[in-house]
């Protein structure tokens, strides 16, 4: 098979199909020679904030020396980007060469009457294979949904499992409280294991105090509290963790957002916890929160121009608190989108509830599970924006969206990482 036959055959793998236990997972990792095993693993979870979580803990251990492995998803232009080594997306002949051995894998299975591995299977496979045939030091593993049943959790042995923050999202897989969530992201505590999590909804931090406490895994805690901002502003916050360990120090972060401020503090926290297993001196820990990147989550992709995949009840609040922060210094436009699976409407109420948008612009994203535009402008309007317009197409709502931002506004770019990801492909494509 070409690269783009292994995408076609990998995409073609239905996304949402019945799990395959996790003992169905751990047997293709040994048939394939348990390539996990041959890297140390910080495993992560959470509703909001896991990738971002996940790319301060890369940087960090990249600064410190280490060769690192990096696994997320979902990807927004290509699906290399879900597996990066060194943070650099692997190339087209890396991945073709891990499909071909899980595809064999798969076929192997078929023919004897088992399971074909689902879609994230398939992936999860190739990335240990990857990262093993790579040699790296470290993988930051993040899970895909939920914790308890992921197929990443058949890696058995992690150094530390990070939980982030815990919102109602994927009620209809996960459950439809924050306990039951948490319990389901909780999943990934090994026995023994410390664990690290944001603490700051108070429900789902019982639940995981709780699992801890049972599994004899040691659990640290990390709140808003333990911070303190200095400076937020275009260029990025400056911020200090209150803690004994961390003393005064003043980390800088690239991104405007401060809720980034909390997964930059779990990245803080987790190296604390390790400092024995992993030693890391405090001037290669401030070069690697401030030298983090990560796509889609408050990610400046133009002068001006922010993109956000927010895209349930917790991220639209912490879209929304950043850019109540920036309103009173910009005028701001909106382009905004999302999916027929999530709560929308409350996205839109709550946004119109809070920001003064001088203009808005509404359009249409992906593909099967598209939302018409013209509904999407129907509810800004309802919920008293007087300023929407509807553009069903993704290309000609982005230039109409820069125009109306003018030279001096900003424009938020928000809804769906559907819509983050289509945006950063039409600029990669207007750049060549």
């Amino acid at each position: 098979m070409t690269y783009e036959e292994a995408v076609a055959y990998i995409d073609e793998t239905p996304k949402f199909t019945k799990k395959n236990s996790l003992e169905h997972t751990k047997e293709c990792l040994r048939r394939l020679g348990s390539p996990q095993d041959k890297f140390k693993v910080i495993h992560v979870a959470g509703t909001n904030g896991k990738g971002s979580t996940c790319a301060f803990l890369t940087s960090i251990l990249r600064e410190a020396g280490y060769s690192c492995g990096l696994f997320t998803s979902p990807h927004l232009v290509e699906i290399n980007e879900r597996f990066q080594i060194n943070e650099v997306n692997i190339d087209n002949d890396t991945f073709l060469k891990a499909f071909h051995k899980v595809k064999a894998l798969a076929d192997e299975l078929v023919a004897e009457g088992s399971y074909h591995p689902t879609y994230f299977e398939m992936l999860f496979l190739m990335g240990m294979l990857i990262f093993a045939e790579a040699g790296v030091d470290y993988v930051t593993l993040e899970t895909g949904l939920g914790g308890r049943l992921d197929a990443t959790t058949a890696v058995e042995n992690p150094v530390a499992c990070v939980i982030t923050s815990i919102s109602l999202d994927h009620m209809q897989y996960l459950g439809d409280t924050v306990a039951k969530i948490a319990g389901e992201k909780a999943g990934i505590i090994v026995p023994g294991v410390p664990v690290i999590f944001d603490g700051n909804a108070p429900d789902a931090a019982e639940v995981i105090r709780e699992t801890a406490r049972k599994l004899g895994s040691p659990w640290y805690e990390v709140k808003r509290e333990d911070t303190e901002i200095v400076r937020n502003t275009s260029a990025g916050i400056d911020f200090s963790f209150r803690n004994d360990y961390y003393g005064d120090t003043v980390f800088s972060i690239p991104f405007i957002a401060r809720y980034q401020v909390m997964n930059s503090a779990l990245a803080l926290k987790t190296m604390e916890v390790l400092r024995k297993e992993i030693p890391v001196s405090m001037d290669r820990l401030q070069e690697g929160i401030r030298r983090t990147r990560w796509q889609g989550r408050m990610e400046t992709v133009l002068p001006g121009v922010i993109v956000d995949g927010a895209h349930n009840e917790d991220g639209v609040e912490k879209f929304v608190e950043t850019a109540e922060h920036f309103q009173q210094e910009y005028p701001l436009t909106l382009l905004f989108s999302a999916v027929d699976d999530k709560d929308y409407r409350d996205m839109i109420q709550t946004i119109c509830d809070r920001i003064h948008f001088e203009h808005v612009v509404v359009t249409s994203v992906g593909g099967y599970r598209q939302v018409p535009a013209e509904d999407f402008a129907r509810l800004f309007e309802n919920a008293g924006c007087d300023c929407v317009e509807a553009v069903p197409d993704l290309e000609e709502a982005f230039a109409k969206a820069l125009q109306l931002r003018g030279e001096k506004g900003m424009l938020f770019c928000v809804g769906s990482l559907y819509l983050v990801g289509e945006i950063k492909d039409v600029i990669r494509r207007n750049k060549k």
